[in-house]
């Protein structure tokens, strides 16, 4: 069969395959365990096309590897092009259609050094968020019991530890010892999370890209090993607004009869990503001193005309344009350059 386009609905232990010819006709169908998905070694070179999903990185390494063309696509830009009832079958005859249509976006493949990047991020986001509910809890059985502490993640550990420590005539010693356990762990949480922000800190500086994402206002190595991590060298997006489009950091649109209404933010692509550029340019606007250089002017006249939550986003959708650039362009970020309105 002169398979041109295989399509691949990846599944945790069964993996479902279409194959297109030239003309576009169905002409294969199979189901394979998905450790036989080593055997398109096989095949003559095609289009290997999958979703984006768990697993997707490795496979399409793989088919690089034996002359094959992988194409990753969001499956948010598959689901159009699935007929009739959904089901396995269906799905892989979509994936391979949709990798056809030449103004598809395509996910670029991302190398061991970005995953293991991501899982770093991954595990630090998992601790953060374990912290959070840690606190959370204690801070509920203090409150059910007439105890109050101050707010913030620093001041309740404090708090936490001078209770723990000292005792109170409103705790009884059985909420004590729990929350001596609470203490403890949270002693644990932090020293991770710390630990991992050490590596990436470590990774951070030997590593050319990161080194000059960091030069971006607001732009630490948090936010700079996750946008590697995540875009790679930016080669998916043709344009800066592009990236910032991805992030979700622009205006949804509901436009009909030619009237062009423009609501909140999309709210697409990376929450993890948009999440942390959000809160770096919320760094430029409260927190950085210096107030003469033309992007925190720029971002001053904003602040002035609009809302902060506003300003805010329009200052991260900035930054994630200059980070684009950096990346695409090899160039350095430079402060003195002229900032559109």
């Amino acid at each position: 069969m002169d398979i041109t386009v295989l399509g691949i609905d990846l599944g945790k232990s069964v993996c479902s395959l279409a194959g297109l010819d030239a003309s576009g006709a169905v002409v294969f169908r199979k189901r394979l365990q998905r450790f036989r998905l080593l055997d398109l070694a096989e095949l003559p070179s095609c289009i290997v096309a999958m979703e984006a999903c768990g697993g997707a990185h490795h496979i399409g390494r793989f088919c690089l590897e034996h002359g094959h063309e992988p194409r990753l696509m969001s499956p948010l830009y598959v689901r159009p092009y699935v007929k009739v009832h959904k089901n396995d079958d269906r799905d892989a005859e979509a994936i391979a259609e949709a990798a056809t249509r030449p103004t598809m976006s395509f996910v670029a493949i991302k190398s061991e050094e970005q995953l293991d990047l991501q899982a770093l991020r991954d595990a630090r986001e998992r601790l953060v968020s374990d912290r959070t509910r840690l606190i959370n809890q204690g801070r509920g059985f203090l409150m059910e019991r007439g105890t109050r502490v101050g707010t913030g993640r620093h001041v309740f550990q404090k708090g936490l530890t001078k209770l723990t420590t000292q005792g109170t005539v409103d705790l009884s010693p059985r909420i004590v010892l729990m929350l001596s356990d609470m203490a403890s762990d949270l002693g644990e949480i932090n020293r991770r999370v710390a630990a991992i922000d050490a590596e990436i800190k470590s990774l951070a500086k030997t590593d050319a890209d990161m080194q000059r994402l960091m030069e971006i206002p607001s732009v630490g190595p948090t936010i700079a090993s996750a946008l590697v991590a995540v875009v790679g060298t930016g080669s998916s997006f043709n344009k800066g607004r592009d990236l910032a489009a991805w992030f979700g950091l622009v205006p949804r649109q509901i436009t009909t009869g030619g009237k062009v209404k423009l609501i909140g933010i999309s709210k697409h692509g990376n929450r993890y990503l948009r999440k942390l550029f959000i809160h770096g340019a919320r760094t430029v606007l409260h927190l950085v001193q210096s107030r003469t250089s033309p992007i925190t002017r720029w971002l001053d006249g904003l602040k002035e005309r609009t809302h902060v939550n506003v300003a805010a986003v329009a200052m991260a959708n900035k930054m994630a344009r200059i980070a684009w650039a950096v990346f695409t362009k090899g160039d350095r970020y430079r402060a003195t350059a002229l900032v559109g309105s």
